[in-house]
């Protein structure tokens, strides 16, 4: 009996050992195939120097080894995880890479399913800030993010296809530093419409500058579709507006930022500046018209208006086309001395809140932009003393010197009107949230002025557009333009 039994548990033992290591195999070939992926930014044998991929054995480096941690901070362990090599596919949202060197208030904890989770302690002031190498000589003109101050750490974890991590070595100071690197895809964030702060900057700010360009817009096509307003200051004050629509898109597609990797902030930027420098520039070809007509003995000249608009635009563009060259080689050669690759304050002391390729225009470019702008003010002021003198010593007027009399009232309030603009703009760069509103809303009032001091206030121009749409009736056109019909007659008794 007994030997019985041991012959059965010897015929029986060894197909339930083969059963257990044909299970453990199974398994095991289960686990790698499903191991934790972990996106890797360089290859499997580089790590990032100075922010560039690099073979790991030319610096004396070992490469990446990860680490896992629990999601309550402990210490995990992960048996099988494969490579995924390059950046993330961030698709239309930015990027932002994100240092942990040990001692900073960023920390990089790789989970052990594959997330990455970014801590911020908030543990660096303003202050310290201010002694960083990266924040010296910066200087922005966009919102600046708020450093909350908080004990307990913010975090936030980033999914598998959203980020990738390698070992980094920089160098600081001629000494050679070593940490984590994550290029990571920023997070679409949650509209709060409960702060006054994101509805003036997010929500009225892009509808002002819609409900502008529209004004502009209308402004320009009536003055362009009239034919006796297409003289020589219809054709002026249409330019004014197209150029002031072109800024206003500009300023619209600078605000949505969430959009870099399919906007080249300098482009926009440099588009801004170059239309604003126009409009100043064209409205003081304006005043200097008026000046130089009211300085003449003989108002009816033999130069027609279209050969003297393209003598003023050819001398406007010309100016434009030299001030846009000064100002990029000034900002490519020259402008040394501010670090331009970021648009914004950083949130914490290793985010780099945008990628190097966004690079924007330095305070030297932007002085060389703005400081014709303040002198064409000063030019206007000197035209406007002038011509008023002028004005008080005539005393026999004709019906031209009735017109000119006009868009010389036209001129000063364009002058005060935009002027004004762009001294607020100028206040709106000190990251003032009061400012920055109060420019929101002076950028949708001056629309609203130029409409009503080009369109409503000129009752010629009313008078045309109740003939031409009310009464069904066509606009008289003439050789001479507007002149011509203030001398046929007509309303223009309270011109």
């Amino acid at each position: 009996m007994y030997l019985l039994i041991v012959f059965t548990l010897l015929v029986l033992s060894p197909k339930t050992m083969h059963a257990k290591v044909a299970d453990s195999d199974l398994n095991e070939i289960s686990e790698r195939q499903y191991a934790v992926r972990i996106n890797k930014c360089c290859e499997h044998n580089e790590i990032m120097v100075d922010f560039v991929c690099r073979l790991a054995v030319n610096y004396n480096q070992s490469v990446w080894e990860p680490h896992f941690k629990t999601e309550d901070g402990q210490d995990g362990k992960v048996k099988y995880y494969n490579y995924t090599y390059g950046l993330p596919d961030c698709e239309a949202t930015q990027w932002r890479p994100i240092l942990d060197f040990g001692d900073s208030e960023d920390k990089l904890n790789l989970l052990t399913d594959g997330r990455l989770r970014h801590l911020i302690y908030h543990k660096h002031i303003a202050d310290s800030m201010k002694e960083d190498i990266q924040y010296s000589g910066t200087f922005s003109l966009h919102g600046n993010i708020p450093i909350p101050v908080e004990n307990e750490p913010s975090s936030y974890i980033h999914m598998q296809n959203k980020y990738c991590m390698d070992k980094i070595s920089m160098n600081k100071e001629n000494t050679t530093v070593l940490g984590l690197y994550a290029h990571v895809c920023i997070p679409d964030v949650k509209a709060n419409w409960k702060y006054f702060s994101f509805l003036m900057k997010r929500v009225m700010n892009p509808a002002f500058h819609a409900i502008a360009i529209i004004i502009y817009l209308i402004v320009a096509i009536i003055y362009f579709v009239l034919p006796t307003l297409r003289d020589l200051s219809g054709n002026m004050i249409t330019t004014i507006n197209l150029c002031l629509i072109i800024s206003q898109a500009a300023g619209l597609v600078r605000i949505f930022t969430e959009f870099s990797n399919h906007i080249s902030f300098m482009i926009t930027d440099i588009v801004l500046y170059i239309s604003l420098l126009a409009a100043f520039f064209w409205l003081n070809s304006f005043g200097f018209y008026i000046w130089k007509t009211f300085k003449s003995r003989n108002v009816f000249l033999r130069v027609t208006d279209v050969r003297k608009y393209c003598y003023y635009s050819s001398v406007v563009w010309l100016c434009v086309a030299v001030m846009t060259a000064m100002a990029m080689c000034a900002h490519f050669l020259l402008d040394i001395g501010t670090n331009t690759d970021r648009k914004t304050m950083q949130s914490s002391s290793s985010i780099y809140v945008d990628d190097a390729e966004q690079e924007t225009i330095g305070l030297l470019g932007i002085a060389i932009f703005f400081t014709p702008v303040a002198f064409t003010i000063l030019f206007n002021m000197f035209f406007y003393i002038t011509t008023l003198k002028i004005i008080k010593r005539i005393n026999i007027y004709g019906r031209i010197h009735y017109k000119l009399k006009g868009c010389f009232t036209l001129f000063l309030q364009l002058f005060v009107i935009m002027t004004t603009a762009w001294l607020f703009l100028l206040l709106s760069w000190l990251n003032f949230d009061e400012l920055l509103y109060a420019h929101i809303f002076v950028n949708l009032l001056q629309a609203i002025l130029i409409f009503y001091v080009c369109i409503l206030r000129q009752p010629h121009v009313t008078f045309l557009l109740r003939k031409s749409c009310c009464y069904a009736e066509p606009v008289p056109t003439g050789e001479w333009g507007d002149e011509m019909t203030h001398m046929n007659g007509g309303n223009y008794d309270n011109y």
